[in-house]
């Protein structure tokens, strides 16, 4: 292959990967045509891409992008390259039910915002709704606790007024 050929092929790939930064790299081979169309199909189905790539072009196309580790074991054999989704870990759980029906689909690596991490580590990441709602709840905690602070004193006092409010004037003494 010539080198012209190798650079629009590295240029595609680039394009293509465009601004991903979560996949999952996964070893296919021996798989029927009919039950991996019928698999790429239900996942276009969940925004979710495979992408066959040369392993080579690959791996210099992924250093090129500033992915961080080794991709040179990973990128041994037949690799297909999965991305899309809301986050690395629907993505890999819903690559994982794809692998439970397909003894013939076997997870390499993952690639969670540019760092490679195991595959079953990406299962176990949050979600962005779950990572969304975790920040959000850090960031109203503090704010809850300052406000019952607040309120605590002043409900103590407002209720001791009322209280005094309610209560029957005494009568003065009689006279002796």
């Amino acid at each position: 292959m010539s080198k012209l050929i190798k650079q629009m092929q590295m240029d595609a790939l680039k394009k293509t990967f465009g601004e991903v930064r979560d996949m999952v790299f996964l070893s296919y081979s021996g798989i029927p045509a009919i039950a991996e169309n019928q698999m790429r199909l239900a996942l276009r189905k969940k925004n979710i891409r495979l992408h066959m790539v040369k392993n080579s072009l690959a791996n210099r196309v992924l250093k090129d992008m500033g992915f961080a580790g080794d991709f040179g074991p990973i990128l041994q054999g037949p690799t297909i390259v999965a991305w899309g989704s809301s986050s690395i870990a629907d993505l890999s759980k819903e690559l994982d039910t794809w692998i439970r029906k397909n003894n013939k689909i076997k997870p390499k690596a993952a690639v969670a915002d540019g760092s490679m991490v195991s595959f079953d580590d990406a299962k176990k990441f949050p979600t962005r709704g779950e990572a969304l709602s975790r920040v959000s709840g850090m960031v109203i905690g503090p704010a809850g606790r300052l406000l019952s602070q607040i309120r605590g004193p002043a409900s103590t006092v407002a209720g001791q007024v009322k209280q005094l409010a309610e209560k029957k004037p005494e009568e003065p003494p009689a006279a002796a």
